[in-house]
């Protein structure tokens, strides 16, 4: 058992910021990336996200008219045996309705979070502030954990 699966459990939901450090890089926060990504590849933890992640992700690469970033994307947020890329299910919907009702977030926040949930998701790791009020869940910021 590593420093990451210690922090975040064995299931983690990556929110869209996550993913987009992990493809584009940032700097601040590389080196917890990079122990994030060593985790995935040595089988400690296994990643959930939403096929939501993959339009939010390609905006900038299509806006830029950057393919590889565009194919990089794709090639990322495809399930593996490591990352289960979830649909948007009515489930899902019905959830994150629930969410938006209960809460301040966003519907993408929402869907994301209402995702995590109902795969049962160990911890939700973001870098977005507006999930720290969120109480229902285990919301993990990644600039205020330690994954090294």
């Amino acid at each position: 058992m590593g420093r990451v699966s210690e922090e975040l459990g064995a299931k983690v939901y990556l929110d869209t910021n996550i993913v987009i450090y992990a493809i584009e890089g940032f700097a601040d926060l590389a080196v917890q990336i990079q122990a994030l990504l060593q985790a995935l590849d040595d089988e400690q933890i296994v990643a959930v996200t939403s096929e939501l992640t993959l339009a939010e992700a390609l905006i900038k690469p299509l806006k830029d008219q950057n393919q590889p970033g565009q194919e990089a994307y794709q090639k990322f947020l495809t399930t593996t045996s490591v990352l289960q890329v979830v649909p948007i299910s009515k489930e899902i919907l019905v959830e994150a309705a629930r969410l938006r009702a209960t809460t301040k977030l966003k519907l993408p926040d929402a869907i994301h979070l209402a995702t995590a949930t109902l795969s049962s998701c160990d911890s939700f790791l973001t870098n977005d502030d507006s999930f720290k009020s969120i109480t229902s869940a285990n919301i993990k910021i990644l600039s205020e954990i330690n994954l090294v």
